[in-house]
């Protein structure tokens, strides 16, 4: 794409925050899922909601693509530009503007990152309980567009259950306020519409997250196992007691070992699975949850228990999960994350479905996951220089999304769909859903100018695909946009 006159207006708005050289363009190649690229044609980061409503008009009259990236951090293609469009990056907009103690929420800006909101809230008792394992780094409004959540949204949910209001810049110009700091608002939940639209339907521009009170008392189990079915009947058993685990977490033998290779946590690795549970409340509560969670690991077959009390030894068990995913990079040239959600009761069988594909496509796999609800996230190690591993890898990881959907499960659990599960969206979803959710992406995104072919695949592709859930899908709305 060429068009001085795009350039020469972008400039006027942005200055120095235009990015055009080919080398500083580069970056933005990719999210966190590095086996798919596209250099974009341009990168903006405006500085003010008044920039990037200027930076869309421009778009808008000229239909260039833009493509809304916060951190980078999305393992899903989420954020992969298009050749002929404009990134429109929001890491400047990194301000805390409020933190109001009395309705207990906090308003930021998109690009705040995740672990930011709960440092300035410490001090006040409270904290945001969504953490996924790049909070370190990870932006509120990627966390938005993804409906990311973390080690603890068993008990405290995803994104889309602990934020309050966003203001949503649409392409055409127009600024919605959807939720505040009220618990709900009457007419269409267009709130929950937002929380993992993908930069789909508008720009988010600011976001007011609700802040819990940080729990007078916690506790950490970890629990191993000899065989992974044990680990996993173990969560089933924990939550039919009724127990709410403020975190309930699941590593198998080859993570439980990078995990401890690279930072040490004490895990034991003669074990084949390990679960992290959580516990937190009042200390009456959670020394009686204690005692019955301890009894069900036992009775479980659990080898080895130990229950971390201080601040340091919850910090290091938990270390090691959330820094399994770099852990797993030191063993294996590449690895492709993914990401899918099953009922819990069908842990053992999906896991030993995995195995079993593991040992066909010649690819190790290290699973690392949120077994309280179970969200997968199966890491399939391969070397992009070995001809054909990489092609392997995306097919097997493509058959353990249809594995979650034949189990009763879904696609995604927080990365969001992107472009890596599109054909995934194929089995998952009939042709009446799909032409629903093209629909929907129209009354927002006439000219489908933001983020196109992302997270929703067109009927035609499903169709191509043969053989799919919506084989036999034909288009019966021919001035639907294709987006």
């Amino acid at each position: 794409m060429n068009h001085p006159d795009v350039l020469e207006r972008l400039r006027s708005v942005l200055g120095r925050g235009l990015i055009t050289d080919p080398k500083a363009l580069k970056p933005y190649e990719t999210d966190g899922i590095t086996a798919i690229r596209e250099v974009p044609w341009l990168v903006a980061l405006p500085d003010s909601e008044a920039q990037i409503e200027a930076v869309l008009a421009v778009c808008r009259e000229h239909g260039v693509p833009v493509v809304a990236r916060g951190a980078g951090t999305g393992l899903s293609g989420g954020a992969r530009p298009v050749a002929d469009g404009l990134v429109l990056g929001l890491s400047r907009l990194n301000q805390i503007l409020e933190i109001d103690l009395e309705n207990a929420v906090a308003r930021v800006q998109p690009g705040v990152r995740n672990l930011a909101i709960t440092e300035a809230a410490a001090a006040h008792g409270l904290y945001y309980a969504p953490d996924p394992s790049s909070q370190i780094a990870c932006s509120i409004g990627g966390n938005v567009a993804e409906n990311s959540g973390g080690v603890h949204c068993l008990k405290y949910g995803l994104t889309v259950h602990n934020v309050l209001g966003v203001k949503l810049l649409c392409i055409d110009g127009q600024v919605l306020q959807l939720g505040g700091k009220l618990m709900d608002s009457p007419g269409y939940d267009l709130l929950a519409l937002t929380m993992g639209s993908e930069g789909m339907l508008g720009i988010v521009t600011e976001v007011t997250v609700k802040l819990l009170p940080t729990p007078p008392c916690k506790r950490v189990v970890l629990a191993a196992f000899s065989e992974i079915a044990g680990a996993a009947d173990a969560v089933g058993a924990i939550i039919a007691e009724g127990l709410i685990p403020a975190g309930l977490e699941m590593m198998d033998g080859l993570a439980i070992q990078a995990a401890e290779d690279f930072v040490h946590a004490g895990y034991p690795t003669d074990a084949a699975a390990i679960l992290i549970c959580e516990l937190d409340g009042v200390a009456a509560e959670v020394e009686s949850d204690l005692a019955l969670v301890s009894r069900i690991l036992k009775a479980q077959g659990a080898f080895n228990i130990r229950v971390a009390t201080t601040v340091e030894e919850q910090e290091r068990l938990w270390l090691g999960r959330k820094a399994a995913f770099p852990a797993v990079g030191r063993i294996s040239p590449d690895y492709y994350c993914m990401d899918g959600t099953i009922p819990r009761a069908k842990l053992a069988e999906v896991l030993a479905s995995i195995g079993q594909l593991s040992e066909q496509y010649g690819l190790a796999v290290a699973n690392v996951f949120h077994a309280g609800d179970g969200n997968l996230h199966p890491l399939i190690l391969y070397d992009s220089n070995q001809a054909g591993q990489l092609a392997g890898a995306e097919e097997m990881g493509g058959r353990i999304l249809e594995l979650c959907v034949a189990a009763g499960g879904t696609v995604t659990g927080e990365h969001g769909v992107g472009v890596e599960k599109l054909d995934q969206m194929c089995v998952q979803f009939g042709s009446a859903e799909l032409e629903q959710m093209h629909r929907l992406k129209a009354a927002f995104d006439p000219q489908g100018l933001l983020n196109p072919g992302k997270a929703v695949p067109t009927l035609t592709r499903c169709s191509e695909l043969g053989g799919m859930h919506v084989h036999n899908a034909r288009l019966p709305f021919p001035n639907l946009p294709r987006f």
